[in-house]
């Protein structure tokens, strides 16, 4: 049996909860013995409510030293995320991080270069990419039943009133929240980002400050196109946060509503104005053995064990903050952008 990688979790507000209930999944594997929070009421809180024997600080640097572990889990908020990840590696620790990477791309590829001159691996969570119906979309889209992908398009629309500083950001929709939906799609198509164009808004009655809503379209490698159509103050029919999918493929089409229901069609005959189709068979989707921030984590450690890449390892996972990045910056100066990470 390994030894129990130890690690140091940094941030310990909210979110954190997340993952110390995905890390009680692995028990042989992670020994938290350090919590770092600007707030040492909020660490010492989660050291209690977790059952944990921790070192508790509010400074990464001085619980490395006094820790020395093998794994930093980075919960902490985005602006914080280029300082505490690129600490860790250069400390010799391997990363998992909270989205996105990091508030810009030179940031983003400071990290990078740490990772990789450090040989550590950095990688990021995205857990909309480990559940099961995302995995089932993805599988039936690769098998070639309906041919290749042409054109991917997501629609989110929700209502939702966070309150606090979401309320005050600019570019509150394609900052906080695109990313995950802009990486589901590099996970579904296969593909990569090229080029965007983007158009954003705050609609009548929105309670946000600015950039509630935006569409934006993507030219993706092989010349897939993906379209995102989106919003957080739409008020009634909403999606789910997986957002409503439509692939449209060759000979055929199959959509997924980001929760159970899926449905497709084949093209049978190739003939006639319209041509013929019939249902394409989807099999119940197969259970995940570990999903969500459990899923991630998994695969993380798994790679560790393995010297292998996890499929969200920065490297991969620079391409979907690109995508964030250059929508915000297509949509501020009307033009279409070239994506580069």
């Amino acid at each position: 049996m390994s030894e129990k990688k130890r690690v140091v979790l940094v941030g310990c507000g909210g979110i954190s909860n997340a993952w110390f209930n995905a890390a009680k999944k692995f028990p042989e594997d992670i020994e938290f013995v350090g919590l770092v929070d600007l707030n040492l009421e909020n660490a010492g809180k989660r050291n209690e409510e977790h059952q944990l024997n921790a070192v508790v600080g509010a400074d990464l640097k001085d619980v490395l030293k006094q820790t020395n572990p093998d794994i930093v889990f980075d919960c902490t908020v985005p602006p914080a995320h280029c300082d505490i990840v690129t600490t860790a590696l250069n400390h010799g620790c391997d990363v998992l991080g909270e989205k996105p990477m990091a508030e810009t791309m030179d940031q983003a590829r400071a990290m990078v270069k740490a990772a990789e001159d450090n040989a550590r691996t950095y990688a990021v969570i995205q857990n909309r990419r480990y559940l099961k119906n995302i995995v089932q979309y993805r599988d039936l889209l690769a098998s070639g039943k309906l041919g290749n992908l042409t054109t991917l398009n997501a629609d989110f629309y929700l209502g939702v009133h966070f309150g606090g500083f979401r309320d005050e950001m600019d570019h509150v929709l394609l900052i906080d929240m695109a990313i995950h939906t802009f990486d589901q799609a590099r996970f579904i198509s296969g593909k990569d980002p090229v080029s965007v164009l983007a158009y954003e808004w705050n609609p009548p009655g929105s309670w946000y400050k600015h950039g509630a809503s935006a569409v934006c379209i993507f030219e993706m490698s092989d010349g897939v196109v993906f379209t995102y159509r989106g919003s957080w103050c739409s008020e009634g029919m909403n999606t789910t946060w997986q957002c409503d999918w439509r692939a449209i493929c060759e000979h055929g089409t199959l959509t997924w509503d980001g929760g159970d229901a899926f449905a497709g069609e084949t093209v049978t005959e190739g003939e006639g104005f319209t041509r013929k189709t019939e249902p394409l068979p989807i099999e119940p989707a197969e259970e995940l053995a570990f999903t969500g921030h459990a899923g991630v984590m998994h695969e993380f450690l798994e790679s560790l064990k393995n010297s292998v890449d996890p499929q969200t390892v920065c490297t991969d996972n620079i391409k979907s903050l690109a995508m964030v990045h250059a929508a915000v910056e297509s949509a501020e100066t009307g033009k279409q952008v070239v994506i580069k990470y």
